[in-house]
C-alpha cells in the first residue's frame, strides 16, 4: 500500500498585506497543524502509513521534502483555509491538476467522503488548478505523485469557522476516509502495472496534426520536447517543468507549457491534445504596464460575470470605463482591468474598502484614512487607478488633472512591469504573479490564447 503525505499551509493564496494574516494568521495555523495531526492519525489507525509535512517548511520546502520520499503508489494532500476579505464565502473546494480528468475524479470522491462526515461545511465542488489565485496550483503540478489542494473551509466565515472548529474530529475523520479510497485506487493501480506503458495520443500543433507523438502519462498529456520546440518555446531546466523519458524519448508535461502562453485543450473525439502558440491576435506579452490593451468591452463583461454573475449590477459601466481611461494615459487596460479583479475579488468586496467608495485598486489615501481613498463615482475611481498605474510604470507626464491622492508620493517609472508591483503595491510577494494569471485567464476567455 502506497503512502499518504498530509501537509497543511497557510498564506499561500493570500500573501503578508492580508490583514487576516496580521490578525488572525497564528490561530488559523495551529487549527490547520492540529487537524492534519488528527488526520494522520486516523489513517494511521486505518493501517494506513501516513505522514506529516513539518509546518515549519515554505510551501516550496515541503514540495521538495515530500519529492525526496515520493514513491510510486503514494499520493498527496495539501490542507488550506479561505481566508478571503469576503465573509459570505464559504464551504470546501478541492483542486486538481488542470486537464487530469483522472485526478478529478479522485478529487470528486475525496470530496464526497468528507461530506458524508461533515455535511455543515457546503460543497463548492472541484475546480482545475488554472482557477487558483495564482493561475495554478504549485502543490498539484510540482509533486511527483497524485497530488490535490483542499479548502476545507473558510475562516471569515463563521459558520465554517464554527463547524471546522467544534467539530474537529468529524471533519479529519472525513478527509482521512476520503484519503484512504484515493490511496487504495491509486496503489492498486500501481501494482497492476510495475512496468508502466503508456497509450500514445495524437498532437494538434498550431493546426498541424501528428499522430501518436504524444502520450497520456499518469492522466496527463505529455509531447515529445523537439515538438516543444517547435512552439517556439525555450523551457528552462527546472524541477517545476515535468519530464519523462519514455522509449528513449523526452516528454514534456504539456499543461506547463500554459505558463508560456501556449493554449491547451483536449479533443477526447480524435484522442487528441490541441496546442497553440501565439495565435492570431494575441496581444503579446502581459508583464509590460504601458501600452494598449486588445479585449473589448463585451469581452471584459462576459469575463467579469463568469466570475461573479452579479458583479455588472451596481457598476454596468466599469469595463468601458477602464478602456477609455487607460488609453488616455497609454496604460495596457487588460491588465489594469485584471488588476481591479484581483483588489475588489472581481467585485465582491468584502474588505475595508467598500463598494461605494469606487477605489477599485485599493489606493490608500493621505492622512488619517485607514479605509483608503474614496471617489465620488466610478469614472474618478478608475481615473486615479490608472494614474496610480501609470506613476509607477512611465515618467511620462499624466495627460488629465492629477485625481490619485498619492501620485505625488511616488518615485516615478521604478515599476515598469507587473511583477514589479510586487513589495510596492502589495506586500504580497506574488501580487504582480496574481495580476498576470488573471490577465492569461481574460485572454483565455476571449480566445486570444
Amino acid at each position: 500500500m502506497g503512502r499518504i503525505f498530509v501537509a497543511s499551509s497557510y498564506g499561500e493564496r493570500l500573501g503578508p498585506s492580508h490583514p487576516t494574516l496580521a490578525s488572525e494568521g497564528l490561530i488559523v495555523a495551529q487549527e490547520l497543524i492540529l487537524l492534519r495531526d488528527l488526520v494522520v492519525q486516523y489513517l494511521r489507525s486505518l493501517q494506513y502509513e501516513a505522514l506529516s509535512v513539518p509546518e515549519d517548511l515554505s510551501p516550496a520546502q515541503a514540495i521538495t521534502w515530500i519529492n525526496s520520499r515520493a514513491r510510486t503508489g503514494d499520493v498527496a494532500l495539501d490542507l488550506q483555509a479561505d481566508c478571503s476579505r469576503n465573509a459570505t464565502i464559504r464551504g470546501t473546494t478541492l483542486f486538481y491538476i488542470a486537464g487530469n480528468d483522472q485526478r478529478r475524479v479522485q478529487a470528486e470522491q475525496l470530496l464526497q467522503a468528507f461530506l458524508r462526515q461533515v455535511p455543515q461545511l457546503m460543497s463548492q465542488g472541484v475546480k482545475p488548478d488554472i482557477q487558483w489565485d495564482m493561475g495554478y496550483s504549485a502543490f498539484c503540478r510540482q509533486i511527483f505523485v497524485p497530488a490535490l489542494t483542499m479548502i476545507v473551509g473558510a475562516f471569515t466565515n463563521p459558520d465554517d469557522r464554527q463547524v471546522i472548529q467544534t467539530q474537529r474530529q468529524a471533519v479529519a475523520l472525513g478527509i482521512a476516509e476520503g484519503l484512504a479510497v484515493w490511496s487504495h485506487a491509486v496503489s492498486s493501480a500501481a501494482l497492476l502495472t510495475p512496468t508502466p506503458t503508456y497509450p500514445a495520443v495524437n498532437v494538434n500543433l498550431n493546426g498541424a496534426l501528428f499522430y501518436g507523438e504524444g502520450i497520456l502519462a499518469n492522466g496527463n498529456f505529455y509531447i515529445p520536447v523537439d515538438l516543444v520546440d517547435q512552439l517556439g518555446v525555450d523551457l528552462p531546466l527546472t524541477p517545476q517543468i515535468r519530464r519523462l523519458s519514455y522509449r528513449n524519448i523526452v516528454y514534456v508535461r504539456a499543461i506547463d507549457l500554459r505558463e508560456f502562453n501556449v493554449s491547451i485543450s483536449a479533443d477526447k473525439d480524435s484522442h487528441s491534445v490541441m496546442l497553440r502558440s501565439a495565435p492570431l491576435g494575441y496581444p503579446g506579452p502581459i508583464d509590460w504596464i504601458m501600452g494598449r490593451g486588445t479585449s473589448s468591452e463585451v469581452q471584459l463583461m462576459m469575463f467579469l460575470k463568469s466570475h461573479h454573475p452579479d458583479s455588472l449590477i451596481a457598476f454596468a459601466e466599469l469595463p468601458r470605463l477602464y478602456r477609455e481611461e487607460a488609453a488616455i494615459e497609454g496604460v495596457n487596460y487588460d491588465i489594469a482591468f485584471a488588476q481591479m479583479c484581483v483588489e475588489t475579488d472581481f467585485l465582491r468586496f468584502g474588505g475595508q474598502i467598500r463598494p461605494e467608495q469606487n477605489n477599485f485598486a485599493s489606493l490608500g489615501g493621505v492622512g488619517d484614512q485607514p479605509e483608503g481613498a474614496s471617489f465620488r463615482d466610478a469614472r474618478i475611481g478608475v481615473r486615479a487607478h490608472i494614474q496610480h498605474l501609470k506613476a509607477y510604470a512611465s515618467t511620462e507626464p499624466l495627460v488629465q488633472e492629477s485625481v490619485d491622492p498619492r501620485f505625488r508620493l511616488l518615485r516615478r517609472g521604478v515599476a515598469p512591469q507587473v511583477d514589479q508591483l510586487s513589495g510596492r503595491w502589495s506586500a504580497d510577494l506574488h501580487y504582480g504573479q496574481r495580476i498576470k494569471a488573471v490577465t492569461r485567464l481574460l485572454y483565455e476567455s476571449a480566445g486570444f490564447l
